[in-house]
């Protein structure tokens, strides 16, 4: 029997279909100058030593290359999630050293490009997270698994920051009690901050 859909899961569907074609709307040259750089309210939280957690975006989620080479450029240490680092655990989530264009990636569990597993597992001071969608308390809504709430959950003092497109924004996100929310949501319209307007 199949289960049926909750409510985050409709919203989740929704959300996506709306990112898509926000994306595949934009101006080419609105999505070459989106998410180039970090805004500079959000660069003078990162510490000069900050090791600085990313991702591979996967479709239309908001894109990390340019920011990758950026604070690369600036001497930032960064690192990216890896999946399935532990046999007895399928879903543990942990963070490894990254160098761009230099480093080797590989497919990992959920066919997403992760480190090797024997590169150097290391703890983020401030983590990039994607996300499906996003409320104006910082709230996020995941793809679903809770990869990263379990790992931010373990993380208390890192920075946590989503990346996302302005259309991912919703009223409200009905938030679960495992949910973690971010101390930044940054879009290629504006910084969300927590009890911002």
């Amino acid at each position: 029997m199949t289960q049926p859909l909750s409510d985050r899961d409709h919203l989740r569907a929704l959300l996506r279909g709306r990112r898509k074609a926000f994306v595949a709307g934009l101006p080419a040259s609105v999505r070459t100058l989106a998410f180039r750089v970090l805004p500079s309210p959000v660069m003078a939280l990162l510490p000069p030593d900050a090791r600085v957690a990313l991702y591979r975006p996967v479709g239309s989620e908001a894109p990390t290359d340019a920011i990758a080479h950026s604070l690369a450029d600036l001497g930032f240490s960064l690192c990216l999630p890896r999946l399935g680092g532990k046999p007895d655990n399928p879903h543990f989530m942990d963070f490894a050293a990254w160098v761009p264009d230099e480093d080797l990636l590989v497919p990992g569990p959920s066919r997403i490009l992760q480190p090797e597993f024997d590169a150097e597992a290391v703890t983020p001071d401030v983590a990039f997270v994607p996300l499906v969608g996003f409320d104006a308390a910082l709230n996020r809504l995941g793809q679903g698994a809770g990869h990263y709430d379990r790992a931010l959950e373990t993380l208390p003092d890192t920075l946590k920051i989503g990346l996302a497109w302005s259309a991912q924004q919703v009223d409200h996100i009905p938030a679960e009690s495992w949910d973690v929310p971010l101390d930044l949501i940054v879009t290629e319209q504006r910084v969300f901050e927590r009890g911002g307007a």
